[in-house]
C-alpha cells in the first residue's frame, strides 16, 4: 500500500475526495486488523470507521519519517484497545494472575498445523475468550511485548503472560481436536476381513 504525500496533504486540508480515496486504499488493510480483534463483521466495520476518523483527525501529527502503513496500524490498534476497554466491563471475565512465569510448555507444531488453512486458524482465534484473544493478537500478530500489552490493557505483565499461555493451550486443544476429527474422516476403514 503506497500512499502519496499529496493525498495525505489533501486530507489534512479537508478535501472530501481525498479522504474517500484514502479510505478506499486503506480499507482492506484496516479491516483485516479489525476482524482480528473483534468477534464479528459488524463490530469490525464500526471500529474501522471510528479508527479511520481518528486517522483523519490526527493526520497533522503524522511524521513522514514513519511509514504511513505502520502509523495507521498503530492508530487502529489503539482505537481497538480503547473500544475493548469500554466493553471489558460487559465481558466480566478478565482473569488477573500476578505471579505467573512463562514455562517451556508451549503448543507444539505438529503435522495438523501443516494441513490447516488460515481461515481455520482465524476461526480458532475468534473462539478464544475476549481477553486472551486480545493479548494473543497483540503479542503474535502485532509484535507487542508483554510490558507494552500490560500498559495498553491496564493489566500486569503476569496477567498478559497468563492470557497468552491460556490462548496457546486453548488453541492447542482446538488443533488437537481438529486433527482427531480429520484423522477419523480421512482414514479409510476396511470392514472386510481376510
Amino acid at each position: 500500500m503506497e500512499i502519496q504525500q499529496k493525498l495525505i496533504n489533501d486530507c489534512i486540508n479537508g478535501e472530501r475526495r481525498a479522504e474517500y480515496e484514502l479510505y478506499k486504499i486503506t480499507f482492506s488493510y484496516l479491516m483485516s486488523i479489525c476482524i482480528r480483534y473483534t468477534r464479528n463483521q459488524d463490530k469490525a466495520k464500526e471500529v474501522l470507521n471510528m479508527g479511520f476518523y481518528r486517522v483523519l483527525t490526527n493526520l497533522k501529527k503524522y511524521k513522514t519519517e514513519v511509514p504511513f502503513k505502520s502509523w495507521i496500524r498503530r492508530v487502529m490498534i489503539n482505537t481497538l484497545i480503547n473500544e475493548y476497554k469500554k466493553e471489558k466491563v460487559h465481558y466480566g471475565n478478565m482473569v488477573y494472575v500476578e505471579d505467573y512465569y512463562e514455562t517451556d510448555k508451549y503448543s507444539e507444531i505438529n503435522e495438523a498445523i501443516t494441513r490447516i488453512d488460515a481461515r481455520e486458524v482465524s476461526d480458532f482465534i475468534a473462539k478464544l475468550p475476549p481477553a486472551s484473544q486480545q493479548v494473543f493478537n497483540l503479542y503474535f500478530m502485532d509484535g507487542f511485548k508483554h510490558k507494552e500489552i500490560a500498559e495498553l490493557l491496564n493489566i500486569t505483565e503476569g496477567t498478559s503472560k497468563w492470557h497468552l499461555n491460556s490462548a496457546r493451550e486453548k488453541l492447542k486443544e482446538m488443533l488437537k481436536e481438529r486433527a482427531e476429527n480429520k484423522s477419523m474422516i480421512e482414514v479409510p476403514i476396511n470392514l472386510d476381513s481376510k
